[in-house]
C-alpha cells in the first residue's frame, strides 16, 4: 500500500518567514505535502493561497494545498486560475483542498454568503464542475447555469501541468455523498470525528454514492489530519490497513515533531505497509 506523509502548518502572520522555513524544512525531511489552514477572516493569518505560492517558491519537491480552502470567500473559476497557473509555475505540484465554509459569522463579515447546508452542498458541487471545466482543453468557452455559480461563456485555461485533483473536506453524509459522485478524495481530521471508526460508516458512505455514480471508490483518496499524540508508526498504519487512509498529514508546527514524522516516522509506516 502506497501512503503520502504531510504536514498542516498555521499561517500566523505574526512570523511569517517561520511558516515558510517549516515548510522547507518539512521536505528537507522527506514530507510529501506541505498544507496550510484558509480562514481569510481571520486577521492574525496569512492568506493561505499567497503563502502557498511563497512555499512554492522557497521548495521544489512537495505538494501544496489548503487545509482546506474556504469555496464561500473563494470564487471557483478564479480558484481554478489560481491553481493552474500555480500548477504550470511548480510542474505540478497543486493539490485542491475544497471547503463549503464553517465559520459563517466570520464569512458573512467579510461580504461572504451565509449559506445553509444544503446550499453548501450545491455550492461545492457548482463549484467541482466550474473548475473541470475551466482547466478543461475542450474548445469553446464555458456555460454552466448553476444557482450560486452561473458561468456565461469564460474562456478555457490555462490547463494545469497535471491533472489537479479536488479533495473535499467533509463530515456529514450529504457532502459525503458528493464525494463520491465528484471528489477525488476525502479529507477529514481525526479529532474532529466521534471515534476512528467514523473513517467507516463514513467511507461506506463516500463508496455506496460512487458506485452509483459508475466511480471506483477505490480510486478516491482518502487523506487524514492526525495530532501529534497518534503521529506514530503503529497507530498510523493500523488506520492504514482498517480504513484505507493514503496520506497522513501531521497538525502542528514544531520543527522537531515535523522532522521525526518525515524522517522516521514516514519510513517505518512505509516499511510495515510494503511488507
Amino acid at each position: 500500500m502506497t501512503v503520502q506523509f504531510g504536514v498542516f502548518l498555521t499561517p500566523t502572520a505574526a512570523d511569517p518567514a517561520r511558516v515558510v522555513e517549516l515548510a522547507v524544512a518539512a521536505e528537507g525531511a522527506g514530507i510529501d505535502l506541505v498544507t496550510v489552514q484558509d480562514h481569510p477572516y481571520q486577521p492574525a493569518f496569512l492568506d493561505a493561497w499567497t503563502l502557498l505560492s511563497v512555499i512554492a517558491g522557497r521548495t521544489e519537491r512537495v505538494t501544496l494545498s489548503g487545509n482546506v480552502l474556504n469555496l464561500p470567500l473563494r470564487h471557483p473559476a478564479m480558484l481554478a486560475r489560481s491553481a493552474a497557473s500555480l500548477d504550470l509555475l511548480t510542474g505540478g505540484r497543486v493539490t485542491m483542498g475544497l471547503g463549503a465554509g464553517f465559520f459563517w459569522d466570520g464569512i458573512a463579515a467579510m461580504g461572504g454568503p451565509r449559506r445553509t447546508p444544503g446550499e453548501g452542498v450545491d455550492a461545492l458541487s457548482e463549484a467541482i464542475t466550474v473548475m473541470r471545466a475551466l482547466w478543461s482543453t475542450e474548445p469553446g468557452g464555458v456555460f454552466l447555469d448553476g444557482p450560486q455559480y452561473p458561468i456565461t461563456g469564460a474562456k478555457r485555461g490555462p490547463a494545469p501541468a497535471h491533472p489537479i485533483p479536488i479533495c473535499v473536506g467533509a463530515l456529514k453524509p450529504r457532502m459525503l455523498r458528493l464525494i463520491g459522485r465528484q471528489a477525488d478524495g476525502w479529507w477529514a481530521s481525526l479529532n474532529m470525528l466521534g471515534d476512528e471508526t467514523e473513517l467507516a460508516t463514513s467511507g461506506a458512505i463516500i463508496d455506496e454514492a460512487a458506485r452509483a455514480a459508475g466511480r471506483d471508490p477505490g480510486a478516491i483518496a482518502r487523506i487524514l489530519n492526525v495530532g501529534g499524540a497518534d503521529a506514530h508508526p503503529e497507530r498510523l498504519v493500523h488506520l492504514a490497513r482498517t480504513y484505507g487512509v493514503s496520506t497522513f498529514v501531521l497538525a502542528g508546527d514544531d520543527p522537531r515533531a515535523i522532522e521525526r514524522f518525515g524522517s522516521e516516522v514516514a519510513p517505518a509506516v512505509r516499511a510495515e505497509l510494503g511488507r
